[in-house]
C-alpha cells in the first residue's frame, strides 16, 4: 500500500479540514521526507499541516485524515 502526502488546513468558519492531495509515494521514508520539507517551507503552522498516510486508494486516506482524533493523554490523571 503507498503513503499518501497532503496539506490540512482548518476552514476558518467551521473548523473542519480541507484537504489538498500533494503526492503520492511507494515508501515510507520518501512520504516522509517530502512531508518535512514541506514542514520547513511552510513555518507558519498553526494555520496548515502536512501529513502522510498509509492506505489503500486515495479515497481511504482522505477518509482517515478526516476522522476527528482524541486528544492524547501524557502520564497518569
Amino acid at each position: 500500500m503507498p503513503y499518501f502526502v497532503f496539506e490540512v488546513v482548518p476552514h476558518p468558519e467551521s473548523g473542519a479540514k480541507l484537504l489538498t492531495y500533494l503526492e503520492t509515494y511507494p515508501k515510507y521514508r520518501e512520504a516522509k521526507l517530502r512531508v518535512k520539507e514541506e514542514r520547513d517551507r511552510h513555518p507558519d503552522r498553526d494555520q496548515q499541516e502536512f501529513r502522510l498516510v498509509f492506505a489503500k486508494n486515495q479515497v481511504e486516506a482522505e477518509k482517515l485524515l478526516s476522522i476527528p482524533r482524541e486528544e492524547r493523554v501524557i502520564g497518569d490523571i
